[in-house]
């Protein structure tokens, strides 16, 4: 049930036909793993607490440093030096004291990665680099978890749904390796922006409302302002979600 206090501070969302407080109640049993709390983790972990999911996960084994400082907007002046995931936690329960936060000072590896994100509803993609979203992809394969993917370089992003045996995974819409060099240029509003779009996807998974980006890659180009939807399949010869795999 929800508290007097919880009906007030989720009022405008519960408000929506679609979502309710049935909705409202869903997001307070849900768990969701946040992989990553730098740019695109920083504001979805916000925006998470802020909506009343009631566990947040946060996996990080990086400190912040002040190059951090345009995008990461968990982390302040004050925060260079400290375990990001700490730094996150502590302003996060500030935030909202009615969500439990978890955080988890590890880098995730194909040994770990299963014992990271067990129990959990969903999880957030929310890396800067793709050999560790794609141990995640096949571990959120495996165990059945959906996992919203978000990328992002300068002003270019992207956003797909992962939704295990539903539609493509990971590998099938990237089948070769691809990492680009690193650091990479990042405009502090694009992380942002992505962010935004995939705790709205991660709401939707979680209550079960709308029409998910399955099957679907959002493309945006901050610098023109456009914004493309392409069409993304499923492989049945993939190695991680094929028939086969």
């Amino acid at each position: 049930m929800l508290s007097r206090d919880e009906l007030i501070r989720y009022s405008r969302q519960i408000m929506l036909p679609s979502f309710g407080e049935e909705g409202q109640q869903k997001l307070k049993a849900a768990h969701v793993v946040v992989a990553g709390v730098g740019g695109l983790g920083s504001l979805s972990s916000m925006l998470l607490v802020a909506a009343g999911v009631g566990h947040l996960t946060l996996i990080d084994a990086d400190r912040v440093e002040l190059s951090n400082l345009n995008r990461q907007i968990l982390h302040w002046e004050e925060d260079i030096g400290v375990e990001k995931v700490l730094s996150a936690a502590r302003k996060l329960r500030k935030l909202n004291s009615t969500v439990e936060v978890m955080p988890r000072a590890e880098e995730i590896t194909e040994e770990n990665v299963a014992s990271l994100v067990e129990g959990a509803d969903l999880v957030m993609d929310a890396m800067d680099n793709m050999a560790t979203r794609f141990i995640l992809n096949e571990a959120c394969v495996k165990m059945g978890i959906p996992f919203i993917h978000g990328g992002i370089h300068g002003l270019l992003s992207q956003i797909t749904t992962i939704i295990p045996r539903r539609g493509p995974c990971l590998r099938c819409i990237f089948p070769q390796e691809v990492e680009g060099k690193k650091p990479f240029p990042v405009l502090g509003a694009t992380p942002a922006m992505v962010a935004s779009l995939q705790v709205m996807e991660a709401i939707k998974v979680l209550v079960g409302m709308g029409e998910l980006l399955v099957g679907r890659m959002l493309l945006i180009n901050g610098e023109v302002m456009e914004i493309a939807t392409i069409e993304v399949k499923r492989n049945p010869q993939c190695p991680v979600c094929g028939d086969e795999g």
